[in-house]
Protein backbone atom coordinates (compact mmCIF):
# COMPACT_ATOMS: atom_id res chain seq x y z
CA UNK A 1 0.00 0.00 0.00
CA UNK A 2 3.23 2.41 1.06
CA UNK A 3 4.42 1.23 -2.77
CA UNK A 4 1.03 2.33 -3.82
CA UNK A 5 1.09 6.18 -2.39
CA UNK A 6 4.20 6.54 -3.50
CA UNK A 7 4.04 6.03 -6.90
CA UNK A 8 0.92 8.05 -7.22
CA UNK A 9 2.68 11.05 -5.28
CA UNK A 10 5.63 10.46 -7.34
CA UNK A 11 3.09 10.53 -10.35
CA UNK A 12 1.40 13.64 -9.31
CA UNK A 13 4.78 15.73 -8.55
CA UNK A 14 5.74 14.67 -12.21
CA UNK A 15 2.57 16.20 -13.63
CA UNK A 16 2.59 19.10 -11.53
CA UNK A 17 6.30 19.90 -12.90
CA UNK A 18 5.19 19.95 -16.35
CA UNK A 19 3.88 23.26 -15.65
CA UNK A 20 7.71 24.63 -15.81
CA UNK A 21 8.94 22.98 -18.69
CA UNK A 22 9.60 24.45 -21.91
CA UNK A 23 7.14 24.31 -24.39
CA UNK A 24 9.27 21.83 -26.86
CA UNK A 25 8.87 18.71 -24.49
CA UNK A 26 7.95 16.60 -25.20
CA UNK A 27 8.53 16.29 -28.69
CA UNK A 28 7.93 12.14 -28.90
CA UNK A 29 5.54 9.69 -26.73
CA UNK A 30 5.63 9.13 -23.17
CA UNK A 31 6.28 5.96 -22.47
CA UNK A 32 5.15 4.89 -18.25
CA UNK A 33 6.70 1.95 -16.69
CA UNK A 34 4.61 0.37 -14.71
CA UNK A 35 6.16 -2.70 -12.04
CA UNK A 36 3.38 -4.46 -12.00
CA UNK A 37 1.08 -7.31 -13.80
CA UNK A 38 -1.88 -5.43 -15.99
CA UNK A 39 -4.94 -5.54 -14.38
CA UNK A 40 -4.35 -4.09 -10.81
CA UNK A 41 -4.51 -1.09 -8.93
CA UNK A 42 -1.10 0.13 -10.10
CA UNK A 43 -2.36 -0.72 -13.79
CA UNK A 44 -5.45 1.89 -13.11
CA UNK A 45 -4.26 4.54 -11.68
CA UNK A 46 -1.74 4.80 -14.68
CA UNK A 47 -3.85 4.36 -17.19
CA UNK A 48 -6.15 7.04 -15.07
CA UNK A 49 -3.67 9.45 -14.80
CA UNK A 50 -2.24 8.49 -18.54
CA UNK A 51 -5.11 9.93 -20.30
CA UNK A 52 -5.21 13.45 -18.78
CA UNK A 53 -0.96 13.59 -19.32
CA UNK A 54 -1.82 12.97 -22.70
CA UNK A 55 -4.28 15.30 -23.13
CA UNK A 56 -2.04 18.43 -21.64
CA UNK A 57 1.06 17.71 -23.22
CA UNK A 58 -0.02 17.03 -26.70
CA UNK A 59 1.84 13.68 -27.09
CA UNK A 60 0.62 10.31 -26.74
CA UNK A 61 1.40 8.16 -23.16
CA UNK A 62 1.97 4.75 -23.14
CA UNK A 63 1.80 2.57 -20.29
CA UNK A 64 4.21 -0.16 -20.52
CA UNK A 65 3.50 -2.77 -18.04
CA UNK A 66 6.85 -5.03 -16.62
CA UNK A 67 6.01 -7.05 -13.92
CA UNK A 68 8.86 -8.96 -11.59
CA UNK A 69 11.87 -9.49 -9.63
CA UNK A 70 9.84 -6.67 -7.23
CA UNK A 71 9.69 -4.04 -9.48
CA UNK A 72 13.94 -4.29 -10.72
CA UNK A 73 13.13 -5.50 -14.04
CA UNK A 74 10.99 -2.24 -14.60
CA UNK A 75 13.76 0.12 -12.71
CA UNK A 76 16.25 -1.42 -14.90
CA UNK A 77 14.26 -0.34 -18.68
CA UNK A 78 13.74 3.08 -16.90
CA UNK A 79 17.40 3.28 -15.84
CA UNK A 80 18.42 2.16 -19.30
CA UNK A 81 16.40 4.38 -21.21
CA UNK A 82 17.34 7.24 -23.77
CA UNK A 83 18.08 10.58 -21.94
CA UNK A 84 15.69 12.88 -23.75
CA UNK A 85 17.41 16.13 -22.14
Amino acid sequence: MAFMIRLTLGIVIAAAATAAMAQSYPARPIKLVVSFPPGGAADVVARLLGQPLSVRLGQPVVIENRPGANGTIAGEIVARAQPDG
